[in-house]
């Protein structure tokens, strides 16, 4: 395949001065060149694209993604390397890259698309679709100054499909639109992908970059970690947000209840009762920690939850309420456990938290939150949080995924 875009070892540092303002640099020059910190954005990055691929940039805040995408766009000069392009590119970058607020969107249409390499009667052409793509046509002779972030978007991300591109670069713009206008801009870059235009796009969306892509990049701080399948990208990125979650024990909710009993050493386990940190969606899977109390207990619950990685809940119960009665505890330290025949949870991170209280007032003796990583990995490419395998069926011949999953290597 043919490559259009080539990234030769390039580095990109950055001088942070710490002057306040103009006159404090122009009075401060020689000491504020003296004291100027380096800062490295990006460190020997080495990448090729071929024509057709659609590659995602993931990575922490900070590692460097906007900054290759930047690069890529002809917007920054590296310190070091070069790269090279062939092909007319158009680039999403910033909310508002190009535009002018005092032009109306009309004027701006015309000023961000002559930017991009088109005339004016290119432009003549394609404004009408333009305009009807954006959805903003009550508002396309208005100045830019008075749109919304979610206006802006629109109209920047028509001008940039318009212009005919063999090359589209997206950073995070295309999360500030609500989610129809998202759902429309997702259609045109599966279009891009099947007329073979080359696609490269920085998103926090890892389930998105899965779909989307057949290409995905890690960054960390400036160093290039990974280059390989979405797949690869997303489960050591992951792994990454893992051993932050594990480490970060500083959250003021951590813990909570009255401490009359407490919760210790949660553990996950897996069918043997060994301690796990990964599993295959739908395995068995099991929580385990101590109960310590200084009286027995004789009405006593345990409350279970498990928080995806955006702190989100996707299931929770009270021992109560699915009908188990505990046996009396003894003064003393116990080991419980709860465990679950089946997970059947998408690929990502997901938490424990462990809850123990009183049957009667529902007193929480000791909640301890978010203690217990494990990772669930599938082959299969989905959107949510629950794992599931669809059957089809078509002119009645039924044609059932699990079949096909269970073909599949399992990590």
């Amino acid at each position: 395949m043919t490559d259009v875009i080539r990234v030769h070892n390039v580095t990109k540092e950055f001088a942070l001065r710490k002057d306040k303002s103009l006159k404090e640099r122009l009075v401060n020059a020689r000491r504020s060149k003296e004291h100027a910190e380096a800062f490295t954005a990006l460190r020997d990055i080495d990448l090729v694209f071929s024509a057709g691929s659609t590659t995602g940039l993931i990575g922490h805040n900070g590692s460097g993604k906007s900054t290759l995408l930047k690069i890529i766009g002809g917007i920054l000069t590296p310190t070091t390397g070069y790269v090279e392009r062939r092909g007319r590119l158009a680039a999403l970058l910033e909310l508002g890259a190009g535009f002018h607020g005092d032009l109306t969107g009309r004027e701006n249409v015309y000023l961000n698309a002559s930017i991009l390499g088109l005339t004016r009667r290119q432009v003549d052409q394609y404004f009408d679709a333009i305009v009807d793509f954006s959805g903003i046509e009550e508002f396309i002779d208005t100045q830019v100054k008075f749109y919304s972030s979610g206006m802006y978007v629109r109209l920047a991300f028509a001008v940039a499909v318009h212009v005919d591109p063999e090359i589209l670069l997206v950073d995070e713009v295309l999360s500030v639109g609500d989610e129809p206008f998202q759902r429309k801009c997702l259609d045109r870059i599966r279009r891009f992908q099947r007329e073979g235009r080359t696609i490269v796009f920085v998103s926090h969306g890892l389930d998105q970059v899965r779909q989307l892509c057949d290409r995905a990049v890690l960054l960390d701080h400036g160093t290039m970690l990974l280059d390989g399948t979405p797949t690869q990208a997303v489960r050591m990125f992951r792994d990454l947000n893992q051993e932050a979650a594990e480490s970060d024990d500083t959250e003021d909710d951590a813990e909570s209840g009255d401490r009359r009993v407490l919760v210790s050493d949660v553990a996950v386990h897996g069918r043997d009762g060994e301690p796990v940190r990964t599993v295959s969606s739908g395995a068995e899977l099991g929580v385990s920690f101590s109960v310590s109390t200084d009286r027995p207990l004789s009405d006593w619950i345990v409350g279970v939850a498990i928080e995806d990685s955006g702190g989100q809940v996707v299931w929770g119960a009270n021992s109560d309420k699915v009908g188990v009665e505990l046996p009396r505890l003894d003064a003393g330290t116990a080991r419980v456990a709860v465990d679950f025949p089946e997970v059947p949870l998408a690929e990502g991170i997901y938490q424990f938290s462990v809850a123990i209280a009183d049957t009667g007032n529902r007193t929480v003796f000791h909640r301890v939150n978010r203690v217990a990583t494990f990772r669930v990995v599938t082959d299969a490419v989905e959107d949510g949080t629950v794992h599931l395998v669809p059957a089809y069926s078509v002119a009645g011949d039924r044609v059932d995924a699990r079949a096909e999953a269970e073909a599949l290597p399992r990590p």
